[in-house]
């Protein structure tokens, strides 16, 4: 019986409980953060770059294109490991609160930062004039960007971590929508613009660019509007969680492979489909709400003061 009993213990002992793989899976959800930030690191170097080959008495026109293309590639890849490491953390149930910090951190570096740099030198930083009020509105222009989507970040965090009051007319945390556009889609639309036209606004020539500076700076103004709006958009959180999980692990396929042929066309088209289905989405909200109540009004209408 003593003996049995002893080798049970030795058998224990040789097979501890594996902990260490336990620990190794924190490690997963880190490592694509890590190359989240990795990523808005080289869009930001890959920026400053380009902007160095346009400052010369013969600017390199071809190669500013092709650096501001890789650093518009460098921030999509950025939302591709952004879309991971918050999949891979719920899935292996390894979500932990400095794995959150992080990630905001990485996203303002990767989906905030980067974006306004390069928005900045592919755009109006290089063709309008410097000194002038509409150059000076440009600086304007993406530090409001970047600090719109870190209050973002920052509202989103806050939420999480006390989802059901906030504060005083605080919207309620909803797990199938963001509250304001998430910061990802915002920088992914400007590298997208960017990686479908490389070429910087400059060689359009003066007047041309002028035009397009100004436009960009009101679509960067827009986006950090809409950042920090109560407009909710859809997280797509649940999806391939239900039955019918085979049609869209095709449907990621699908899209997965038409991005690989046509990655100009379809990331601009995702970005641009994703932020007006939150748009028309919220206008039809509205005149639903509108509907229930004027349907509310006549089942019960409010009847006068009674004459003698």
């Amino acid at each position: 019986m003593s003996a049995a009993k002893g080798m049970q213990v030795d058998q224990e002992s040789s097979n501890p409980p594996r902990r260490g793989l336990r620990k190794g899976l924190y490690l997963i959800p880190s490592v694509f953060t890590a190359a989240n930030i990795g990523m808005g690191f080289y869009a930001v170097m890959s920026s400053v770059r380009a902007f160095q080959m346009l400052a010369g008495p013969t600017p390199d026109l071809a190669g500013a294109a092709q650096r501001f293309d890789h650093a518009a590639i460098a921030i999509g890849f950025g939302v591709l490991y952004d879309m991971l490491d918050g999949r891979i953390a719920r899935m292996t149930k390894t979500t932990t609160e400095i794995g959150i910090q992080l990630d905001s951190i990485a996203d303002v570096v990767t989906f905030g930062l980067a974006p306004a740099v390069l928005a900045y030198v592919w755009g109006y930083g290089a063709s309008l004039t410097e000194g002038t009020n509409l150059h000076q509105f440009s600086w304007f222009i993406s530090f409001m960007y970047l600090m719109c989507g870190a209050f973002r970040l920052a509202r989103f965090n806050v939420q999480a971590s006390r989802p059901r009051i906030v504060a005083a007319g605080t919207v309620k945390v909803d797990k199938k929508s963001f509250v304001g556009l998430p910061i990802p889609v915002a920088g992914g639309l400007i590298a997208s613009i960017i990686h479908f036209a490389p070429q910087p606004l400059i060689s359009y020539g003066p007047e041309r660019a002028q035009v397009y500076s100004t436009l960009l700076m009101l679509l960067v103004g827009l986006l950090s509007l809409m950042m920090v709006s109560t407009l909710r958009f859809s997280s797509f959180k649940t999806v391939g969680t239900g039955s019918r999980s085979m049609r869209t692990i095709m449907i990621v396929l699908a899209i997965g492979g038409l991005i690989v042929l046509y990655s100009q066309y379809v990331l601009l088209g995702l970005c641009l489909a994703y932020i007006f289905h939150g748009l028309v989405s919220r206008v039809f909200s509205i005149f639903w709400r509108r509907g229930e109540a004027d349907a509310k009004i006549e089942t019960n209408p409010v009847s006068g003061p009674s004459t003698h």
